[in-house]
């Protein structure tokens, strides 16, 4: 058996997701004329109170469309330091829309209004113009990490005030939703442009599905075009996303369920210095005496694959092919492990 915890993108397809997808009606999403897919973009507006939607093939596509949106030449993100869009997009920013980035700080991946604020660059000509704030949630680096409202909404209030826009690289937002119980209207109110994923805890093969209002998804429509990502009978794509929004929302409990089990066996381990607060299904596993090339030696030699997380991280993501079977088998072979 292998207990493979590398990421939530590894998924399979369902049964129930398989027989949506084989009988999916559609069209060529090009001319607009899939209708699974406008059915897709039109479930997800609909769910967040958004006006529209644009099915894009990954999360990346959909975060690089949205920045690009939002800035021009001589403009400025904000964003943390270890988002996504900075650090795993492959320098996109820069090779997609020719902005300049401010990295901040802060606990876990989340940054505070105050930082925020005190990022906003002045009206002056030697600065960039600070056009966007973009957040994660949950928060990739920071172990999981979800932002709250109350978090939010000051946020908002500071890019009302200095006419900038928001966005959300929701690549798990789901997994915040279900656990902090918030509504997805309550989030659409905040936010210019979300991304959504689907091919994470989902469970879908591919896919991610960028909101905002009409006006910017017809011109998203446009960028998406430009970057390759217009497709044609996506239909079969956007059938398997539609049942994972009817059907694997609410198991997502589960699998943060067992993250909290897994990070506690971690804990105990004589290899591990300390574990980040586990919120959702990422479990990151700081070490002691050992390096992360040799801990995941150890732990594949046993039958678990995970990731390196940093100099001397570990980074483990419970998912639905993940069940309470493996986790046994998890803590019989971490005691293992010396």
């Amino acid at each position: 058996m292998i207990i493979d915890l590398r990421s939530d993108t590894l998924t399979k397809p369902t049964q129930g997701m398989l027989e949506a997808m084989w009988s999916a009606p559609v069209g060529d999403d090009v001319f607009g004329e899939d209708p699974t897919v406008n059915a897709l973009e039109q479930k997800l507006a609909d769910m967040f109170g958004m006006e529209s939607g644009l099915f894009c093939p990954s999360g990346t596509m959909t975060n690089q469309i949205a920045i690009r949106l939002h800035t021009g030449l001589q403009t400025e993100v904000i964003c943390h330091k270890y988002s996504h869009i900075y650090l795993y997009e492959g320098g996109g920013i820069m090779s997609n829309s020719h902005a300049s980035v401010k990295l901040l700080d802060g606990a876990y991946g989340k940054i505070s209004p105050q930082d925020i604020l005190d990022s906003v660059n002045p009206d002056d000509v030697h600065a960039p113009e600070t056009t966007l704030v973009s957040l994660e949630n949950t928060m990739n680096k920071g172990g999981g990490s979800i932002y709250t409202l109350d978090e939010i909404k000051p946020i908002k209030a500071i890019c009302e005030q200095y006419g900038l826009k928001l966005h959300l690289d929701g690549a798990r937002l789901f997994n915040a939703l279900v656990e902090s119980g918030e509504s997805p209207k309550d989030w659409g109110t905040m936010f210019d442009t979300i991304s959504i994923c689907l091919s994470k805890g989902l469970g879908c093969p591919v896919g991610s599905v960028l909101l905002g209002n009409k006006a910017d998804i017809k011109r998203a429509r446009k960028v998406r075009k430009a970057f390759g990502g217009g497709m044609r009978q996506a239909g079969f794509l956007a059938a398997a996303a539609i049942y994972a929004l009817d059907h694997h929302i609410d198991r997502l409990k589960e699998d943060h369920a067992r993250a909290r089990k897994l990070g506690e066996m971690l804990e105990q381990h004589s290899l591990v210095s300390e574990v980040f607060p586990v919120m959702t299904n990422i479990v990151i596993a700081k070490l002691a005496g050992i390096t992360p090339a040799e801990m995941l030696l150890k732990l594949e030699s046993e039958g678990i694959k995970a990731v390196k997380f940093g100099k001397d991280q570990v980074r483990f993501v419970t998912h639905l092919d993940f069940d309470d079977e493996m986790l046994e088998r998890f803590e019989e072979k971490i005691i293992e492990i010396r």
